[in-house]
């Protein structure tokens, strides 16, 4: 089986495509915004990479995202729901984290399918 890595750096590849699945690393907004411009900012990330893989969002089989405090559930939500294709809702859970960077407030992390 073929593996296909886009924009690989010597720690990670933004995504993996393998036996038909797109498996993006997660994505994160611009420090010091907002937790709705970082998320916008994620989202548009992952339909640059699933555009780059050959497929897009209304393909994501599931995301997670990790929220540095999840009073921002509802500002993040609200961000997402305009963003996802209503049509093809994926599977998704969200959590609680402490991530990369105190300047971070959301990460995104999508798998997708290809056509």
């Amino acid at each position: 089986m073929t593996i296909t890595r886009i924009d690989p750096g010597a720690r990670m590849s933004q995504a993996v495509i393998h036996n038909g699945t797109v498996y993006l690393a997660g994505q994160v907004g611009e420090p010091a915004t907002s937790v709705a411009e970082q998320t916008a900012f994620a989202l548009k990330e992952v339909d640059d990479l699933l555009a780059q893989a050959g497929t897009n969002k209304s393909r994501i089989l599931s995301a997670t995202i990790w929220l540095a405090d999840m009073g921002d559930f509802g500002t993040m939500n609200g961000v997402w729901e305009a963003w996802i294709d209503p049509a093809n809702p994926p599977a998704r859970a969200t959590g609680e984290v402490k991530l990369a960077s105190p300047d971070y407030l959301v990460e995104v992390i999508v798998v997708a399918a290809l056509p």
